[in-house]
């Protein structure tokens, strides 16, 4: 048995949250989402400086350092960044956290990290305007290639459907940042492949 590092355990559990998702069917909604906005902060920081201040989301903070991607999200972007939040990693078995902060798991943490992120940036408010415009569904091409899917749900939740048809759902919106806007999600996304 591995011994459990705080670092890896948090990195491992992001992908495994990633299969642990419970797929509801998606439901069209013509209100506004009912997340917690964040509350508006001046944008000096980056969304990996956004993020490191945030104490829901150290895990994926470790994890983006972990994996390499810091340099990223310290760019000049923009970008969307679909944060998992400290108990969406912890939806991943320990197992799988632990190896992907290993040598041998980091390009797969990269992978998954990458999948979380989007070119450009996206408020709710430009999510919703642009899932009613595209007929109930938004098709978003992250930087690791696949794609995520996000609807509005009948609460007004803005939700995301991975790969594996697998759901997450924004918790947190607009977080607002020098280089873009980070939304805190309840579930680790699966790539696919």
């Amino acid at each position: 048995m591995l011994p459990i590092r705080p670092l890896p355990t948090a990195l491992a559990a992001a992908a495994l949250a990633l299969t642990a998702c419970e797929p509801t069917p998606p439901e069209k909604s013509e209100s506004a989402p009912a997340v917690a906005a964040a509350p508006p902060p001046s944008a000096t920081g980056t969304v990996l400086t956004a993020a490191a201040r945030d104490p829901d989301l150290t895990t994926l903070v470790s994890a983006i350092h972990t994996a390499g991607v810091a340099g990223t999200l310290e760019g000049a972007g923009p970008y969307t960044v679909f944060a998992p939040n400290n108990a969406a990693f912890e939806k991943v078995p320990a197992a799988r956290r632990d190896f992907l902060t290993t040598p041998e798991g980091r390009p797969e943490l990269r992978r998954l990290l990458t999948y979380h992120l989007v070119p450009g940036r996206l408020d709710s408010a430009s999510l919703v305007q642009r899932i009613h415009a595209g007929g109930g569904a938004l098709t978003l091409t992250t930087m690791q290639g696949g794609v995520l899917t996000a609807r509005v749900n009948a609460t007004g939740s803005i939700e995301l459907t991975d790969a594996a048809g697998e759901l997450s759902r924004i918790v947190q919106a607009d977080v607002i940042a020098s280089n873009g806007v980070l939304h805190a999600i309840d579930t680790v996304a699966s790539p696919p492949g």
